[in-house]
């Protein structure tokens, strides 16, 4: 398989971006792949929840030639390059540059070859910093939240995907929905899974994010969820998301 770049993106806040491409990647190590996590949203949660808020170099200075990209890791077979509330800056600062939508992509392209996954934790809105990410990734994971304001604005953003991917990047693909935040024992959760699958089918995972408290907890603790509480649903959900991604990925491998 070939190294791969993975967008984890949504418009929308609070629908579990942070959290996917955290324990994702967590997840994806724990097969023993190399995971190299980039934080792309000015809010750093990322950056604090694998406990890496105190670094002085951080993805702005890598985008801004500072410094050279030097990825910290932080657990076995897990990476990291640290962002910062000086990425909100840079739309404006790139205003003039040609050729500003590849600004990731030039900085990810000579890392890639270094790791099998690279996962962008997108920030939560469709400008500047998330079309740099579509312009250089091979894939795109939405985080889904199972509540009603959650569905709407998706089909703009599977939208916006499809013109990247015929103007700008035409290796981009949706790889799929995942489902977060989920609680079986809700009708309105169990009608938006339900609503998801009939609208976009097998690109939706069959493996749901479970409502759990330790999710939310392990960000404070900064661990991902297989460090901070390795036997509770999350890390289980994760674990299995991490498994049917590769069996997308690798479908001639029983293994996963």
């Amino acid at each position: 398989m070939n190294p791969q770049i993975i967008a984890i993106s949504n418009h929308k806040g609070g629908v579990g971006k942070t959290t996917t491409t955290v324990n994702l990647g967590a997840g994806l190590a724990h097969l023993n792949k190399k995971i190299l996590l980039i934080d792309l949203d000015p809010q750093a949660n990322l950056t604090q929840s694998v406990g890496l808020a105190n670094e002085t170099e951080n993805l702005y200075g890598c985008i801004k030639k500072m410094y050279k990209p030097n990825p910290i890791g932080f657990a076995a077979r897990l990476w990291a390059i640290p962002g910062s509330i000086d990425l909100s800056g840079l739309e404006v600062e790139f205003n003039n540059e040609p050729g500003r939508e590849f600004v990731l992509k030039d900085l990810l392209t000579p890392l890639k070859e270094s790791f099998d996954f690279i996962l962008i934790d997108c920030p939560p809105n469709l400008g500047f910093l998330t079309l740099n990410a579509f312009c250089a990734a091979d894939r795109v994971i939405i985080p889904l939240q199972a509540e009603f304001l959650a569905m709407h604005g998706l089909t703009r953003i599977i939208e916006i995907i499809g013109k990247v991917q015929s103007r700008i990047n035409p290796n981009l693909q949706l790889e799929g929905i995942v489902i977060t935040q989920y609680n079986s024992r809700k009708i309105l959760n169990k009608d938006i899974a339900a609503t998801a699958e009939k609208h976009f089918g097998d690109k939706v995972f069959k493996q749901f994010i479970r409502e759990n408290i330790d999710l939310a907890e392990a960000p404070s603790r900064g661990q991902e969820i297989f460090r901070s509480s390795p036997g509770c649903n999350g890390a289980k959900d994760y674990y299995w998301l991490a498994r049917e991604l590769m069996r997308r990925l690798v479908p001639e491998s029983g293994w996963y």
